[in-house]
């Protein structure tokens, strides 16, 4: 089908405290369960857009060389006005174009979804979110739990090699 990836990632990029938590969920606890235990490619923003590439055609390119869009969802992401630009080109591809399909990860309790963009309450609407509870930060490398068994649920079929 032409993709390179099975999903792109979208996380908010700032460092405050909260962050943390999720830089180290992106950039370890992701690529360790969905990666090198289920057998997926993830692309992931800092890691596979490199430094000194066109940041707004880079991930353009990447996102349509992806299967999935993997969307967290927290606080600060939909707070956030600057680091937007990949979210709106993910809705974009999504809703309008009907490219590709969206997972939505709800990292912290969001509470009503009325600060939300339209488009991400619309998809919400039709799909809900998988819902990252505090229990799963005490073994957040089982590919078998709840959480992560949702996920891999809305992820494309892995071509495993025999």
């Amino acid at each position: 089908d032409g993709k390179i990836y099975d999903a792109y990632v979208i996380y908010p990029k700032n460092h405050t405290s909260e962050a943390n938590f999720v830089e180290y969920f992106v950039y370890q606890v992701m690529p360790d369960i969905l990666e090198n235990k289920c057998g997926y490619k993830l692309c992931i923003y800092g890691r596979d857009i490199y430094p000194g590439e066109d940041a707004a055609s880079a991930i353009e390119k990447r996102m349509q060389k992806s299967r999935r869009l993997i969307i967290l969802l927290t606080h600060q992401l939909i707070n956030s006005k600057e680091d937007a630009y990949d979210q709106h080109i993910a809705l974009y591809n999504a809703l309008i174009q009907n490219h590709t399909k969206v997972i939505l990860l709800e990292m912290e309790t969001i509470g009503t979804y009325g600060k939300l963009q339209e488009s991400l309450r619309f998809i919400i609407k039709q799909q809900g979110t998988i819902k990252w509870k505090e229990e799963h930060t005490v073994h957040p490398q089982s590919p078998n739990s709840k959480f992560w068994k949702q996920v891999r649920y809305h992820m494309p079929l892995t071509r495993r090699s025999s």
